[in-house]
């Protein structure tokens, strides 16, 4: 990476008067940011003060703006790595949800070795389509804005089919005031660029051949279908319970929304002592 490329936005979470030396990299999903994870990163450093958490937000979502094409899974790979070595903060364990699994996923194929992957409801298998989130897509180019409230912009997106979860999660991604109006801060292209590039990669060799001292913990939401029929299959055959593990929680896409006490359990229990 260029010395003048930007640096991921991000924010060390630790718990009140620690000094921790190990470092958990949380990385979100597609459309997020790293806020999306606060709560279940402050509840972990409380419990297990000597780990510190690092929020990212990944490249052309939440204040890390600006980063040049291409946007692929390497790219915000690379991006991951700049950071850990710029920030000073080991990676000693990463997790990344969604979007952010398989990011995680490549950062590691890529040659870092953390003490542990954590990938919370994503697959290493490579889509054909990018199914639920491409509809998104179309919705959000049907509504450039800008809108006068971010209120508007959720009946905007319900009015365009989404739930009301998903449309008040989305309008976090409005920016502006009363004033001016609230403007859409994510690139479409670049969404849309990243979603193929995590559509068409398969990263199934890292579950087959893991590296050496790199414990691989999948997270499967039971009611979410991404790991599912012969994706959950294989996921299975390669969980050996020696370096791959295969852990399924309760409740459905978002599980730091819609479980987090069984996530943050996993966290406690099975994150390195000392």
């Amino acid at each position: 990476m260029s010395p003048d490329a930007p640096l991921l936005h991000h924010e060390p979470v630790t718990a009140q008067g620690a000094d921790p030396q190990r470092w958990l990299y949380v990385l979100h999903g597609i459309f997020g940011s790293g806020r999306n994870w606060a709560t279940v990163a402050r509840r972990l450093v409380r419990a297990r003060p000597e780990w510190g958490a690092v929020l990212v937000d990944l490249r052309e979502h939440g204040a890390s703006q600006g980063f040049p094409s291409p946007h692929t899974l390497d790219a915000c790979a690379g991006d991951l790595e700049a950071l850990v070595q710029a920030s000073g903060r080991s990676a000693d364990a990463v997790m990344g949800h969604s979007f952010g699994g398989k990011v995680a996923m490549t950062y590691v194929s890529a040659g870092a070795a953390p003490a542990q992957l954590w990938v919370v409801d994503s697959t290493p298998e490579a889509h054909p389509s990018m199914g639920n989130v491409s509809g998104i897509l179309e919705r959000l180019r049907a509504l450039p804005g800008p809108f006068e409230t971010r209120e508007a912009g959720v009946d905007a997106l319900r009015a365009q089919g989404l739930a009301f979860p998903i449309a008040q999660w989305m309008a976090t991604n409005l920016v502006g005031n009363r004033e001016v109006g609230y403007n859409w801060r994510i690139d479409l292209d670049s969404m849309e660029e990243l979603l193929h590039d995590f559509a068409r990669q398969d990263l199934w060799g890292l579950l087959e051949s893991p590296p050496r001292g790199t414990e691989i913990h999948l997270i499967r939401a039971e009611a979410s279908g991404l790991l599912a029929g012969k994706i959950l299959a294989r996921a299975e055959e390669l969980a050996d319970g020696e370096q791959v593990f295969l852990h399924a929680v309760a409740g459905g896409h978002w599980v730091n929304a819609e479980n987090p006490e069984a996530l943050h359990t996993l966290l406690v229990e099975r994150l390195p002592e000392g």
